[in-house]
């Protein structure tokens, strides 16, 4: 199994990135996926996932409205669209492959630095 995340940088407030991860190694269009985060000095957080197919869409709070997941299964490859950027979301973010409520793999993440 393999994750590549890409699309990370530095952006200011108010501005937009897109990222993306290219997954091989097993079913991708099997499983549902999920985006986390890790900020300096706190706990990894999950952002946002999706089901195998699309069909649904969950998002935290805080970028609930501005962030958005979709996934191109012909391609094996998911996205983040992040939209309105704020320093707070300054974190390394991770696409994770989602087996159960539990088990995941993680790509090796990519920096996203939110400042002026």
């Amino acid at each position: 199994v393999q994750l590549v995340e890409s699309g990370g940088g530095l952006a200011q407030p108010g501005g937009s990135l897109r990222l993306s991860c290219a997954a091989s190694g097993f079913n991708f269009a099997r499983y549902g996926m999920s985006w986390r985060r890790q900020a300096p000095g706190k706990d990894q957080e999950w952002v946002t996932g999706i089901t195998h197919d699309s069909s649904n869409t969950y998002y935290a709070p805080s970028v609930k409205g501005r962030f958005t997941i979709s996934r191109d299964n012909l391609n094996s490859t998911l996205y983040l669209q992040m939209n309105n950027l704020k320093p707070e979301d300054t974190a390394v973010y991770y696409c994770a492959a989602d087996w159960s409520r539990e088990r995941r793999t993680l790509g090796q993440g990519t920096q996203v630095t939110v400042s002026t």
